[in-house]
C-alpha cells in the first residue's frame, strides 16, 4: 500500500532571499535579475504599446485588428507578471496563473484572426468551409491514429465536410479558454487553503493535476492552430501567417514548458537541482524562469513588428484578398475591403473593443452547442451531400468587389424561373432562368428590345434602325424615352397627340402612320402634355 505525504514540506511563503553571496560586484543574483528583468520589461512595454497604438489609430478593419491588439497585449502582460513574480517571489503563484490565463485568450484571438482572414464574418466563414476543397489530412500523430483505428471509418478520420472540419478546429481551440480559466481558479483557491503546493508533485496536491490538465488542453489547442495553418499556409501567404504562428507558438511554448521543466527539476520528489550559497530556492524556482521570460518578451515584442504590421491597414495600402474555398471551380478571390478609421479618439475605441471578450464567450458556447446539441443533425448540412452548395458569396466580376448588397443582383443570381427541373436533379445554374426566358422584341433586330413606351401598331421599320428598306438615322432630338425615330425622304410628319413632344415614343418622322389617333386620345394627350406647336421642331435637325 502506497502512502503519500499530505504535508507541503517547503513553500515559498516560508522562504526569503537575503543571505546569498554576491555574484557581480555588489549585486546578488536576485538583485541583478531584478535589474535585467526591469529593463527588459520597459523595452517590451515601449515596443508593444507603440505597435498597438498604431493599429488603433489605423483601425480600418476592426474584425481583424481587434484580435491583433489582444495578441499584442500578451507581451506586456507576461512581462509584468514575470517581473512581479521575481520581485514578490513568495506570491509568485498568483501572478503566474493570471498571466497564463491570458494565454488562452491570445490563442483564441489568433485563431479568430485567421478565420477573419478567410472570410469577414461567421456566416460567410461557414459558407466558405462548406465548400472548402481539398481538405488536407490530419498532422502527426493523429494521422497515425487514423491508420490503426478504423481508417476512413474510424474516429480519427478526416471529415468529408469542410464545415465539420472547421467546427472540430473551433472547439479544439476555444475549449482551452474554459480549461485555462477554470484551472486558474482552482490554483488560486487551493493555494489559499494550502492545498496547491507548487514545490511538490505529489498527487495529493492540486499542483500536479493542474499541470497535467493544462498541458493536455494547450497541446490540443496548439495542434488545432497548426492544422488550420497547414490548410491555409499557401492561400494566406500574403499575411505572413507562418511568422504569426511562430510568434504565438514560441511564446506559449517558452512560457509554459520551461516553467514546467524548472518546476520538475526543483521539486522535492526529483531534486535534480538544489540551492547553494549563491542561488536560493526562490531563485531556482521563480527567479530563473521569470528572468528568462522578461528577456524573451522584449525579443517577442520586436518580432511582432514584422509578424503583425500595421502598414497594411493604413489608407492607401496594398489591397488584400480573401482566399477561394475551392480553387478548381475558378471563382476569383474577393477583395478584403478596408473601411474608414474607426478607432475613435486616440484609438481608445479600438482598445475598448479589444478588452471586451464577450465574443470569445459566445464562441465557446457555440462550440459546446455544436459538440453536444447538434451532433445528431450534423450530417443534414448541405456540405455532406455529393454535390455541395456552390453559393459562396464571391462575386463573378473581375475587380473582386462584392455585389451582395444589391437586391436585384441577388434575385437575378438566384432565379431559375421557367427552367425544367425534374425531382432529384440538381437545380439549374443560377440566373439561367431569366436568361433562358428572355424574349426578343417581335419584328426587331438584335440591337433593340421592347420598352413600355413602344406602340405595337407601328411596322418594324418604324422603330428598328436595322430594318429594310433604306438607311435610317436618329433625329437630333432623340431622347432615352424615344427608341424609334427615323428620318426618311418624305420629311417629318406629326400627329395631334404627341406632336413635338420629345418624351413621346410615338413621335415619328418619315413614316406613314397606318392609323391616326382618335379625338378622345387627342384630348387625353393634350391634357397630359399640353398643346404644343409642331413647327418648333422643324429646324431642330
Amino acid at each position: 500500500m502506497v502512502f503519500f505525504n499530505t504535508t507541503c514540506n517547503s513553500t515559498l511563503e516560508d522562504l526569503r532571499i537575503g543571505s546569498e553571496e554576491k555574484i557581480a560586484g555588489d549585486f546578488t543574483f536576485h538583485q541583478l535579475a531584478l535589474i535585467i528583468a526591469g529593463g527588459s520589461t520597459i523595452v517590451a512595454y515601449i515596443v508593444s504599446f507603440y505597435l498597438m497604438w498604431q493599429h488603433a489609430l489605423n483601425y480600418t478593419k476592426p474584425r481583424e485588428q481587434k484580435h491583433i491588439i489582444r495578441i499584442l497585449f500578451m507581451v506586456p502582460i507576461y512581462a509584468t507578471s514575470s517581473f512581479l513574480s521575481l520581485w514578490f517571489y513568495w506570491h509568485a503563484v498568483y501572478f503566474q496563473v493570471i498571466s497564463e490565463a491570458y494565454e488562452a485568450f491570445a490563442i483564441s484571438s489568433f485563431f479568430a484572426l485567421m478565420c477573419h482572414l478567410v472570410a469577414p464574418d461567421l456566416h460567410e466563414q461557414k459558407q466558405f468551409f462548406r465548400q472548402m476543397q481539398p481538405i488536407k489530412p490530419w498532422l502527426l500523430p493523429v494521422n497515425w491514429f487514423a491508420k490503426c483505428c478504423g481508417g476512413e471509418r474510424g474516429i480519427w478520420r478526416v471529415p468529408k465536410s469542410g464545415l465539420t472540419w472547421f467546427n472540430i478546429i473551433w472547439i479544439g481551440v476555444y475549449h482551452y479558454c474554459f480549461i485555462r480559466v477554470a484551472m486558474t481558479i482552482v490554483a488560486v483557491v487551493t493555494q489559499h487553503f494550502d492545498r496547491y503546493c507548487e514545490s511538490s508533485n505529489s498527487p495529493v496536491f492540486a499542483h500536479v493535476w493542474v499541470i497535467v490538465i493544462v498541458a493536455i488542453a494547450v497541446t490540443i489547442a496548439i495542434y488545432c492552430l497548426f492544422q488550420f495553418y497547414t490548410q491555409f499556409r499557401q492561400s494566406l501567404a500574403e499575411h505572413k501567417l507562418g511568422l504569426k504562428v511562430l510568434s504565438i507558438k514560441l511564446v506559449v511554448f517558452l512560457s509554459f514548458w520551461q516553467t514546467i521543466a524548472i518546476s520538475l527539476a526543483t521539486s522535492s520528489s526529483l531534486n535534480l537541482v538544489s540551492p547553494n550559497e549563491k542561488l536560493a530556492y526562490p531563485d531556482l524556482k521563480v527567479g530563473i524562469p521569470s528572468l528568462l521570460l522578461c528577456i524573451e518578451m522584449a525579443l517577442f515584442a520586436t518580432l511582432h513588428i514584422w509578424a503583425f504590421p500595421y502598414a497594411q491597414y493604413k489608407e492607401g495600402a496594398k489591397t488584400t484578398f480573401y482566399p477561394s474555398p475551392n480553387p478548381s471551380i475558378g471563382i476569383p478571390p474577393r477583395e478584403n475591403e478596408r473601411g474608414p478609421k474607426m478607432g475613435g479618439f486616440a484609438g481608445l475605441k479600438a482598445f475598448g473593443d479589444a478588452i471586451n471578450v464577450w465574443d470569445i464567450v459566445k464562441a465557446f458556447g457555440r462550440g459546446i452547442r455544436w459538440l453536444f446539441v447538434g451532433a445528431k443533425r450534423r450530417h443534414e448540412d448541405p456540405s455532406y451531400q455529393l454535390k455541395a452548395d456552390t453559393s459562396y458569396p464571391t462575386p463573378n466580376n473581375s475587380d473582386g468587389k462584392s455585389t451582395d448588397h444589391l437586391p436585384i443582383a441577388n434575385e437575378f443570381r438566384r432565379s431559375t424561373f421557367g427552367l425544367p427541373h425534374a425531382p432529384g436533379d440538381p437545380m439549374p445554374e443560377e440566373s439561367a432562368g431569366l436568361i433562358a426566358n428572355a424574349q426578343p422584341n417581335p419584328g426587331s433586330g438584335p440591337r433593340r428590345q421592347a420598352t413600355p413606351y413602344q406602340d405595337s401598331n407601328l411596322p418594324p421599320q418604324a422603330y428598328n434602325d436595322n430594318a429594310e428598306p433604306g438607311p435610317s438615322t436618329r433625329p437630333a432630338h432623340f431622347t432615352p424615352y424615344d427608341d424609334r425615330g427615323d428620318i426618311g425622304a418624305a420629311g417629318p410628319q406629326y400627329y395631334a397627340y404627341d406632336a413635338g413632344d420629345p418624351y413621346s415614343s410615338n413621335y415619328e418622322t418619315g413614316v406613314t402612320r397606318p392609323q391616326q389617333r382618335s379625338s378622345t386620345q387627342v384630348k387625353f394627350g393634350n391634357a397630359l402634355w399640353g398643346h404644343q406647336d409642331p413647327q418648333r421642331h422643324e429646324g431642330s435637325g
